[in-house]
């Protein structure tokens, strides 16, 4: 072989190497003879143990894949699957996109297979956040007009409770009873101001946010508050995030309610991480504009965690996982994160502690 087809050969496995979808090329007897990095990461395989080796054998518990290389192999047809993958391995199930290609010389005859799998995790999440927001709007349309529905029965009620307790002379026993009737009252109408937050769009009040500052703000004016208990705050902050366009009111309402609940998870003593980094593997995209890349803010606490089965409603309204509360936090939280074209996440492991990952698009 000649020096200038090694320095070809050389930049061909380079160029393969690093594309950010999995490639696993076979030869004609349907055994390994290439493999990517990206493909050992979305298989949980190393090349090393793979090539060489039949495919059939290395993925015999992936039944759809293995007929996907088979009907490639007995047709030379490019076969395609983007629903219904999945490849499991040891730290669990990753949803992916397959599709398997003849692999052919120049004069047509096929001399093995090209398989290229696409990790679809970060995909999925995204839809799940798309699916999960329209089913709020829905509800906050339902939740709009059934708050504006009782709001002025409401008033007419607090009014007469008002004027009975004036009527009512000072030492009468009764003035408790109006008491109560009035402070439940407020406590309804703060509710049903939740639910007007959670229904109506908000106008954003775009400006260069500093989330570093908003952040150091908040964290500082909550170790004020807790400063009796013993409950240690890190920041890891990337300084490298310039000030991106948002609303600061709104998003400083969702940290800071991310970090309350953080707080009250650690109770007496924890620790709550606040760490913030730009994205490599999300990109948001719209029409006529170019790739924005994404932000996340992380906060982190060492409590002990959620159920798994209380993870999938948490951000439903009126699911809480506390004795006092309202259950609209976290979904006007991820309301106010979706109108910032954004989404939030939650990660949690009984034991360990949660994560509540806010992403944002870096636009300047």
């Amino acid at each position: 072989m000649s020096g200038t087809e090694e320095l070809l050969n050389e930049f061909y496995a380079n160029v393969i190497d690093s594309v950010g979808d999995g490639v696993i090329a076979l030869d004609a007897a349907g055994c390994v003879s290439l493999m990517n990095p990206a493909a050992e990461e979305i298989t949980g395989i190393s090349r090393r143990l793979a090539q060489g080796n039949p495919f059939a054998s290395i993925f015999k518990k992936e039944l759809l894949l293995l007929e996907m290389v088979e009907k490639t192999a007995a047709t030379g047809i490019t076969v395609s699957d983007h629903e219904n993958l999945v490849i499991r391995k040891a730290s669990g199930v990753t949803p992916v996109s397959a599709t398997t290609s003849p692999l052919l010389l120049k004069n047509g005859e096929q001399v093995g297979i090209v398989l290229i799998l696409r990790d679809l995790t970060n995909i999925r999440e995204l839809e799940q956040a798309i699916r999960h927001a329209d089913r709020l709007s829905t509800l906050g349309t339902l939740a709009a007009g059934l708050a504006h529905e009782i709001k002025n029965p409401l008033g007419g009620i607090k009014g007469a409770a008002q004027l009975l307790e004036r009527e009512m002379p000072e030492e009468s026993d009764l003035r408790d009873y109006t008491g109560i009737m009035i402070k439940e009252v407020e406590r309804v109408n703060r509710l049903l101001e939740d639910l007007l937050d959670l229904a109506a769009p908000k106008k954003l009040a775009h400006d260069r946010v500093n989330l570093h500052k908003a952040l150091n703000d908040i964290i500082l004016m909550q170790k004020q508050s807790i400063r009796d208990q013993q409950v240690t705050f890190q920041q890891q902050f990337d300084p490298s995030i310039p000030p991106i366009l948002g609303d600061e009111r709104l998003l400083t309402q969702v940290f800071l309610n991310l970090v309350k609940n953080a707080i009250e998870a650690v109770g007496e003593s924890g620790l709550i991480r606040v760490s913030t980094r730009v994205l490599s593997e999300y990109s948001l995209t719209h029409k006529g504009e170019r790739p924005s890349r994404m932000v996340a803010v992380e906060i982190h606490d060492d409590g002990p965690g959620i159920r798994k089965e209380q993870l999938e409603l948490l951000f439903t309204p009126f699911f809480t996982t506390k004795t006092a509360g309202t259950g609209l936090g976290l979904a006007i939280c991820q309301k106010i994160v979706t109108e910032h074209r954004g989404m939030i996440k939650v990660e949690s492991d009984p034991g360990k502690g949660t994560s509540f990952t806010v992403m944002l698009p870096l636009i300047q």
